[in-house]
């Protein structure tokens, strides 16, 4: 039975370019993306997919409201508008605002999480 943060449960990812192709701005390292949609597209009301990244610190502006789960490596989130960080693993999620600026430290070799967006 595959449990929903089993890493053998990942679909192979795409290569997505680097998130700086994304829209992001990359302050350190490659920070490669990685993803697989598996429902809906980008430009859609509603998607969901697969989002990995490599090591590596890069700023964003949230362009859709998500939920998301971390399912392989480790991430430090920084909400610059508030100053708040915090650090998820495997199993952890969380909900951000459309328009949040955000703050990624990529800490592992690869990250991935899983995400449902709201535009």
């Amino acid at each position: 039975m595959m449990t929903p943060f089993d890493t053998n449960t990942i679909p192979a990812l795409d290569s997505w370019g680097t998130v700086a192709d994304l829209g992001s701005e990359i302050l350190e390292g490659e920070c490669a993306a990685l993803g697989k949609m598996v429902f809906g597209a980008p430009a859609d009301p509603v998607s969901c997919a697969y989002f990995g990244a490599t090591r590596g610190v890069f700023r964003m502006t949230y362009p859709f409201n998500e939920h998301a789960v971390v399912v392989e490596g480790e991430v430090t989130l920084k909400n610059e508008a508030t100053g708040e960080s915090r650090t998820y693993g495997p199993g952890e999620g969380w909900f951000v605002e459309k328009g949040t600026p955000v703050l990624w430290t990529v800490k592992t070799d690869r990250f991935v999480k899983n995400y449902l967006a709201v535009a």
